[in-house]
């Protein structure tokens, strides 16, 4: 069961938040309005920008297989995920088609800890 609370998603007894800041290319993850980590990403290229706003993480997978690396986070911004990579050259510029692309080890460890209906804020 998940419990709302001030836009952020609660799992028991911890409070979980992302937030992509697009220009500095990092995905800061909060507990309890806490920063717990932040990782290096890959953004959307000029042509395919990641989209910005305030979405949820709507559904999951592990292993997706192809270009989604190790575990797939889909958002409810149409066909935009947080997802591990089979190109980890890419993290840290702007190449992707507007997913958020992270290290394969960092997807692993963030998909391990967020729930379904995590908040993630991309500015």
């Amino acid at each position: 069961m998940y419990l709302y609370n001030q836009g952020m998603v609660s799992m028991a007894s911890q409070t979980y938040s992302i937030t992509v800041n697009t220009a500095a290319r990092t995905l800061t993850l909060y507990s309890n309005g806490k920063v717990q980590k932040t990782y290096s990403v890959a953004v959307g290229k000029p042509s395919t920008p990641t989209p910005k706003g305030v979405f949820t993480i709507k559904n999951k997978a592990p292993n997706p297989g192809g270009p989604y690396g190790a575990r797939w986070m889909g958002l409810t911004a149409p066909s935009i995920g947080i997802h591990g990579t089979n190109e980890p050259a890419s993290i840290g510029n702007a190449a992707s088609h507007g997913c958020i692309r992270m290290h394969n080890k960092d997807v692993i460890e963030l998909y391990n800890i967020v729930p379904l209906g995590t908040v993630v804020n991309i500015n």
